[in-house]
């Protein structure tokens, strides 16, 4: 199969479930009677319309090529990081570091990941930037919670920079194989991700009752983790054809990726809650902020970009 056959089968394939999935939220709308009902199918709504207009610029940013790809995770970077600055505390002695993490950082990051230099893509912040930030943190001479504040704002480095532009930089790797069609990696990564997290939410609706973490995220059930784990690890297999993997390791890929976005989604929930916040930001009607669509992400693109480079390069 040609490459323009695989972007368009594939492309045609999520158009398809997504058109299922609409005229679907618009029969239980009408059938909908009870509040709650009206409000799941609301819901439900909501999180089609989005990914409609996720769809759709993934779509364009591959017809523009690679380079407008990671122009786009840039500034998914930008809104991600600027959601996590604004939900936790920063003081004026910040204010100079920040600057550097919005305006130096995630331009550099990401024109490292363009002129393809690895090396320094992966240790340019935590290396760099972990010891710069600080240092120009403390040349306000404000003291007071450096420790605390100073970890902020690494972590909401290391999260919505560093973690995220792991899913762009898939485009940078040499496979054996697969020359030219590494934005097909990132489609199944960010596809295996996201329908995880749809089938995880179906399955816990359906079948959920026992809570998996109740104090962390209230809403995500065992149920739904087996049931929707299961399907989407399935899933991802039975797409292997879009990626240089045999179906046993896409399936065993979709595994890692499903394991590693349950645990960012309950690592960034369990960070919402101590902040006292119900969603990160309210940009994506539906899914809430742009870290809410990305938690996943954040924690499956890093450990998929290096398992696929250390055993499929060329």
């Amino acid at each position: 199969m040609s490459l323009d056959a695989k972007f368009y089968w594939f492309f045609c394939a999520i158009a398809g479930l997504l058109a299922i999935a609409s005229c679907t939220g618009w029969l239980l709308g009408d059938r909908a009677k009870t509040e709650a009902a009206i409000l799941t199918i609301q819901n439900l709504k909501q999180r089609v319309n989005a990914w409609w207009g996720m769809v759709i610029i993934f779509f364009v940013s591959y017809l523009l090529g690679s380079n407008a790809t990671i122009v786009l995770f840039g500034f998914i970077s930008l809104f991600a990081l600027r959601e996590f600055i604004t939900l936790t505390p920063t003081a004026r002695g910040d204010h100079n570091a920040l600057f550097s993490a919005f305006f130096i950082l995630i331009p550099l990051q990401y024109i490292l990941i363009s002129t393809h230099w690895y090396s320094m893509f992966t240790v340019l912040i935590p290396v760099y930037a972990f010891l710069l930030l600080p240092a120009i943190a403390v040349l306000s001479q404000d003291t007071e919670a450096f420790l605390e504040r100073t970890a902020k704002i690494q972590w909401g480095v290391m999260i919505c920079i560093y973690c995220i532009s792991h899913a762009p930089a898939l485009l940078l790797l040499d496979l054996a194989g697969f020359k030219n069609q590494n934005a097909f990696l990132l489609f199944y990564l960010v596809f295996v991700v996201q329908m995880s997290d749809v089938l995880q939410y179906v399955f816990g609706k359906l079948f959920g009752k026992h809570k998996l973490a109740p104090l962390v995220s209230p809403s995500k059930t065992l149920e739904g983790l087996v049931g929707g784990g299961i399907s989407a690890a399935l899933i991802g297999g039975c797409m292997f054809w879009m990626t240089p993997f045999s179906f046993l390791q896409a399936l065993l890929m979709s595994i890692v990726i499903v394991v590693m976005g349950v645990l960012g989604g309950l690592v960034m929930s369990a960070i919402k809650r101590s902040l006292s916040a119900k969603d990160w930001g309210t940009m994506i009607s539906g899914h809430g902020g742009m870290l809410d669509r990305m938690d996943s992400v954040c924690f499956a693109a890093p450990i998929f970009f290096h398992l696929t480079r250390y055993f499929f390069s060329a």
